[in-house]
């Protein structure tokens, strides 16, 4: 029963997936037709309007909000399994400010001084921010003894990331003040084939790793004494799970800004779905999950009020935020 469960759930996802890749392709301020589309990826020859739509602009940021989505949900549930708390994430615990404002620091010098920095620079000034603000939260995290201390501490580290970060952005030169301002509210316009690749080198890279950890983080999930008899090397395994956790998050800030909710409430989701809490189905359903919410979230920031484009996170606030509010009212009724 639970195997066609799984086999049923996968098969949603991946259905998802391609239903709302097609349609992110097609629609938008230039209606395309779906035929046009599969030609344009076929290499058939077309209108060469539709095509550099299709192929430079729709496509790659498609595929960035799949790849960038998937890595946000994955980051989500690994801080999830670190802290046994289900409402921690890279946005609610500061990681996503953090890497945000050294970012932001390094895009303001550049732009200034004409410095070209990649997309790797900036993948490592996002990973300094995130590990920086990871830091803090594990200090916190050994004097705190509530969790619900800990995630409130988290949350005014990403206050006090946020408005250093807009502070730097108000005082930008007139001309670089549009790019950083859409940048630090989050969105996946912009990106190109070149983005795409070095994002999806380091997100699958991390995913094989996290893949990989499945067995010990079931085993640690059982509990940190349960995880110690079966000869799991904790110190270790915390760190690793700390530095994948911090290169998902640092690689989505780099490319699209902080993306909110998405790292918090995809997990959830994916829990229902499966009703398990096995790693080995719940790290690939995390990434699916996460790349058909961001998606679908692009798909509406885009259109939901053309040619006016909507931040990214505002849209996933939107649906993100009640499923949070109704994990924490169900985990209250359960304690009751």
């Amino acid at each position: 029963m639970n195997q066609k469960r799984y086999f049923i759930s996968f098969s949603i996802l991946i259905v998802l997936l391609i239903a709302f890749l097609a349609v992110n392709l097609c629609a938008g301020s230039v209606s395309i037709s779906l035929s046009e589309v599969w030609n344009c990826l076929r290499g058939r020859e077309t209108d060469r309007v539709i095509s550099d739509i299709v192929l430079q602009i729709r496509f790659p940021r498609a595929m960035a909000a799949v790849i960038l989505g998937g890595a946000l949900a994955l980051s989500g549930y690994l801080l999830q399994t670190f802290f046994h708390n289900p409402i921690a994430s890279p946005f609610i615990l500061g990681i996503s400010s953090g890497a945000k404002l050294v970012v932001a620091l390094v895009m303001v010098f550049t732009l200034r001084y004409s410095v070209q920095v990649g997309s790797v620079g900036m993948i490592l000034a996002a990973f300094l921010g995130a590990m920086i603000s990871m830091a803090f939260v594990l200090l916190m995290a050994k004097a705190l003894d509530k969790m619900s201390t800990l995630i409130i501490s988290g949350v005014m580290i990403g206050y006090i990331c946020s408005a250093i970060t807009d502070f730097v952005v108000t005082f930008a030169d007139d001309s670089n003040i549009v790019n950083l301002h859409n940048w630090s509210k989050g969105s996946f316009s912009g990106l190109d084939w070149n983005n795409v690749i070095v994002m999806a080198l380091v997100t699958f890279v991390s995913l094989f790793l996290v893949f990989c950890m499945s067995k010990p983080i079931s085993a640690y999930q059982m509990g940190e004494s349960y995880a110690q008899n079966m000869g799991l090397n904790l110190p270790l395994f915390r760190t690793i799970l700390v530095v994948l956790s911090s290169v998902l998050s640092a690689c989505v800030t780099a490319f699209a800004g902080p993306v909110s909710f998405v790292g918090m409430a995809v997990p959830h989701l994916i829990k229902g779905l499966f009703r398990t809490s096995k790693p080995i189905l719940l790290i690939p359903g995390c990434f699916l999950g996460g790349s058909i919410f961001c998606l679908l979230c692009d798909l509406l920031a885009r259109t939901l009020f053309s040619p006016t484009e909507l931040s990214i996170s505002s849209v996933t606030a939107v649906f993100g935020a009640p499923i949070v509010i109704y994990i924490m009212i169900n985990r209250k009724k359960e304690k009751a």
